[in-house]
């Protein structure tokens, strides 16, 4: 699915002008002309642009997804198990939760804040939905409780930050300390559900989102109606702009971008249906995760870049006083943000205690909140806010997970890990900075 996310010379969010005259909204919408798709004739003349971009310091995705593909070929050389089937969809299921919480902190990094406490928050949601499924709840009603409480918390982070004006690190730090104890706190107050402070999944449905997968058959169905449903889309969008006089991509540009998004679609699938069982048990197919993970993927792009709330996300993270002289108003953006990155941890708590079949008083919330913060800034999401898409989340995730799975198979500690990631960060960040700095006029 394209993308339609400002680009940088309207992440300037709102400029003073702008928040004299102009709505912050026809501001972001004017600006969206800027990308290569909409200013370019054809696919000749895209290339030419995109190239100038990528000499005046915008390079998008590409550095991540060029530094993916060497981290991959590194771990194959070491370990010709790595690009295996049954790895690579170890690795998807593995990363799932890291690209779901990093885009849980996406929502708040565009703002230029942080949620330290998103990984407890995605912990405490798996113990309220796995005790009240071991009461006997429907599976669904366990769900809705944990994503409404969730959601709710992070609500209320959002509501202290913005209206006591209080630093998000601060705020965020204070709620992973209290929700860390609160975990604790939960697992014991569940007396023997949660013996041995583990509360152990009991339910199929859940337990399938990570451990499940469609037949090889459905996974073609889905996928070809995926990529049918990503193209009309597309061109809708296309003949929207057209009938409105506004400015529109050549159709040669759409037809590459549904031609990647086909060809990614037709590897991910070869790759989930190939048997990575035994013979006497075969195991294909493509696992429900990716599927969950490409559908908030798509629902996330669409609310940032399509809807009036996620134009105003960007302005803010941009420049927050020019976006309120215009009229945005900051406060509620900012508490929605904090609102949606409590429930996407929701998510990630659900998926997690898929992972696991489990939810413990032991969960690590610190470092999969801080893998999160990671692979969202590793895909491209800048920490100073306006910057960003949901799509770094799932690169950045992959590049963590990759990491992570490359090193255990090659038989590395989780010190090592943890050190090469931090590496990866830190070459991440560096990039964001000289790109921004580059960009800056020389006073």
């Amino acid at each position: 699915m394209a993308s339609t996310n400002p680009g940088p010379e309207e992440r300037g969010a709102v400029s003073t002008e702008t928040a004299h005259g102009i709505e912050a909204e026809e501001a972001a919408a004017a600006a969206a002309t800027a990308t290569p798709a909409l200013a370019a004739g054809s696919v000749g003349e895209y290339a030419r642009i995109w190239l100038q971009r990528m000499r005046s310091g915008e390079s998008g995705a590409l550095p991540v997804i060029l530094g993916l593909v060497v981290i991959v070929l590194f771990f194959q050389i070491k370990n010709s198990l790595f690009l295996s089937a049954g790895n690579l969809v170890n690795l998807m299921t593995q990363a799932a939760f890291i690209i779901t919480l990093a885009m849980a902190e996406v929502f708040v990094l565009l703002l230029g804040e942080i949620d330290l406490a998103a990984g407890y928050t995605a912990a405490c949601g798996a113990v309220i939905a796995l005790w009240t499924l071991a009461l006997g709840w429907p599976w669904w009603a366990s769900l809705l409780l944990a994503l409404a409480g969730t959601a709710a918390y992070g609500a209320l982070q959002g509501f202290i930050i913005t209206w006591l004006r209080l630093p998000s690190f601060v705020v965020t730090l204070a709620g992973f300390l209290g929700l860390s104890g609160l975990l604790l706190y939960l697992i014991n107050a569940a007396g023997n559900i949660g013996v041995g402070g583990v509360i152990r999944l009991q339910s199929n449905i859940i337990n399938d989102i990570e451990g499940g997968a469609l037949s090889p058959a459905a996974s073609w169905i889905v996928t070809i109606v995926a990529v049918a449903l990503a193209g009309l889309a597309m061109f809708m969008r296309d003949r929207r702009r057209r009938v409105n006089g506004l400015v529109a991509p050549p159709v040669s540009i759409t037809l590459l971008k549904i031609a990647v998004i086909a060809v990614a679609g037709v590897v991910v699938v070869l790759i989930g249906n190939t048997n990575r069982g035994s013979v006497l048990l075969a195991v294909s197919g493509l696992p429900w995760v990716v599927l969950i993970v490409l559908a908030i993927l798509v629902a996330y792009n669409v609310l940032l870049g399509r809807t009036r709330f996620g134009r105003y996300i960007y302005a803010i993270g941009g420049n927050a006083e020019a976006a309120r002289r215009a009229g945005v108003n900051v406060s509620r953006i900012r508490i929605g943000a904090f609102a949606l990155c409590g429930l996407t941890a929701g998510i990630t708590g659900i998926i997690y205690a898929s992972y696991l079949g489990s939810i413990s008083s032991g969960v690590n919330g610190g470092q999969n909140v801080l893998n999160a913060v990671a692979a969202a800034v590793i895909g491209g999401t800048s920490l100073f806010g306006g910057r960003g898409k949901m799509l770094d989340a799932v690169l950045g995730g992959l590049v963590v997970g990759v990491i992570a799975n490359g090193l255990q198979l090659i038989g590395l500690t989780a010190a090592a890990q943890l050190m090469w990631t931090a590496l990866v960060l830190l070459a991440a960040v560096a990039v964001d900075a000289l790109t921004r700095r580059g960009q800056t006029p020389a006073d």
